[in-house]
């Protein structure tokens, strides 16, 4: 469903490096121990627009030979209502997604789904690992370190980590959206991948963090704490940066989220463990 030349992705296994904030209030890498397009910014369509895989009106489609037989689903996506097509079979190893295709509502001669709350780019993202295992930038395994790093091409643009999410208005990392959109359609190899790349990422704002770090606590279940636990590590780490950001001084009078009392437990568990050690 996406070209050739960047999707010949495998799934990956192994936790990436994480990320820690340099003083000068961007995300900086860190070997800490803790584990943590479609649609196109408003701000970024045309640095973008070269690296974004197609939609159903652009794209050259070469699938297995079982696909031939499945129906193709129209989806439309977004508050642009940008058009995308997949197969039936592929779309239903979402537990989300197969349940409403067995809607009996649905017309069986002209399958479509209207998904107006997701952005376009993330769900080209999730189209392009249900077809392929992972999306772009792909993960890629350095054997000589050890270590994963984000696939980039010379001729091509570097990968954009954050987009614009018009439910916040703002920025928010694309991998942290990802990962909650995996949530919602029950994929959790998604969700692992989506996390491991996370940490690949910096230069991030502290306020970008912030709102990513609320998106994740809004759009996950309290029994998926990962990304969660993700964000609370990153913000403990960098707590240097983080008590001179005006930004976490609104987040915190504002409140409204579960992200606080977490924040407070962690580091008295991480104070409790420094004691302890000493």
């Amino acid at each position: 469903m996406f070209s050739s030349r960047r999707h010949e992705y495998p799934p990956s296994s192994s936790t990436a490096q994480h990320k820690s904030f340099s003083k000068s209030g961007r995300i900086g890498r860190s070997n800490s121990s803790f584990s943590k397009d479609a649609g196109i910014s408003k701000r970024r369509h045309e640095s973008l627009s070269r690296r974004r895989p197609a939609t159903s009106s652009t794209m050259n489609i070469d699938l297995p030979s079982e696909n031939s037989i499945s129906a193709i689903v129209t989806l439309v996506v977004g508050q642009e209502q940008r058009i995308f097509a997949a197969h039936e079979n592929v779309l239903a190893v979402s537990p989300f997604f197969q349940a409403v295709l067995q809607n009996q509502m649905m017309d069986s001669q002209s399958k479509k789904i209207s998904l107006p709350d997701e952005e376009p780019e993330i769900f080209s993202s999730v189209l392009e690992y249900l077809y392929k295992g992972d999306y772009y930038p792909r993960l890629l395994h350095n054997k000589k370190r050890n270590s994963y790093e984000l696939e980039q091409h010379p001729e091509e643009p570097s990968s954009e980590s954050t987009i614009y999410h018009h439910s916040v208005d703002g920025e928010l990392l694309k991998d942290t959206v990802i990962y909650c959109a995996a949530e919602k359609y029950g994929l959790d190899e998604l969700k692992r991948v989506a996390l491991r790349k996370q940490g690949l990422q910096s230069g991030i704002q502290a306020s970008t963090i912030l709102a990513s770090a609320r998106y994740a606590y809004a759009n996950t279940p309290d029994t998926d704490s990962k990304l969660r636990a993700h964000y609370l590590a990153l913000i403990i780490r960098s707590r240097s940066t983080f008590k001179r950001s005006g930004t976490m001084q609104l987040e915190m009078y504002n409140g409204g989220t579960q992200l606080f009392f977490d924040l407070f437990v962690a580091l008295c568990n991480h104070v409790d463990d420094i004691s302890t050690a000493s």
